[in-house]
């Protein structure tokens, strides 16, 4: 079973540092970031499968952040546990409503964290997470990094499995250029939006003419995967 990444947002040190113990202790990855910007940026670039995030922070708050990644809907997937010293019920219901999947009232035990940390995740876990992904004949595994087409395989950069990976799991949706930046490249890497041209034209030409028509230019916005041709 692969190792789950937990981002721990908390603008305080020793708090981050505590958590970040206690779940390398279980077993998690830890990342860490000590302001809503750079947890966006990190939620960005690495995906982590969940969220600690603290409610209370100087300038963009906890939980402004969590409205913004669940109106995203490329980030509105990853769960979010709402940390904070707020107990009352109106607090709950706020952080709720604003998205989160559980909420925890400080001071908590490391074992009630870890938890309930547990259970958002099982309840949260997609459907056959590392499935294979079959389109017309196109499959990719995610797990091996294989890709085939009626069976055989189709040998592809690691830049084009990622894009083709993205495109697989996010089917019948148009991206612009720079969405498909933040998504597939990360949003702090700096490169000029006509490199995603470059990409695609390398994914189609390994894909062969049979699924190349599967990555289809939208007029005036970029691109998507369909398999409903127009």
């Amino acid at each position: 079973m692969s190792t789950k990444r937990v981002l721990i947002v908390d603008d305080e040190a020793p708090i981050r540092e505590m958590l970040a113990l206690a779940l390398e202790m279980a077993g998690y990855q830890c990342m860490e970031a000590d302001n809503a910007q750079s947890a966006h940026g990190l939620v960005v670039d690495s995906r982590p499968d969940l969220i600690l995030l603290d409610w209370m922070m100087p300038g963009t708050s906890g939980i402004e952040l969590a409205r913004r990644l669940k109106k995203d809907e490329l980030t509105s997937d990853i769960p979010i546990i709402l940390l904070t010293a707020k107990g009352d019920e109106d607090n709950k219901v706020q952080g709720l409503e604003a998205g989160a999947d559980d909420y925890i009232t400080k001071p908590f035990s490391p074992r009630e964290l870890v938890a309930r940390l547990k259970a958002v995740l099982r309840r949260t876990a997609p459907e056959g997470e590392g499935a294979q992904i079959v389109v017309n004949g196109l499959e990719l595994d995610p797990i091996s990094h294989r890709i085939t087409s009626n069976g055989s395989p189709i040998d592809m950069g690691p830049t084009e499995f990622k894009l083709l990976n993205f495109f697989m799991t996010h089917q019948d949706r148009a991206f612009s250029r720079g969405q498909l930046l933040d998504y597939v490249w990360g949003g702090n890497v700096y490169v000029e939006e006509r490199t995603v041209d470059v990409h695609i034209r390398r994914l189609r030409k390994a894909l062969g003419e049979e699924h190349a028509v599967l990555i289809q230019t939208v007029r005036g916005m970029g691109y998507r995967f369909s398999s409903q041709f127009v």
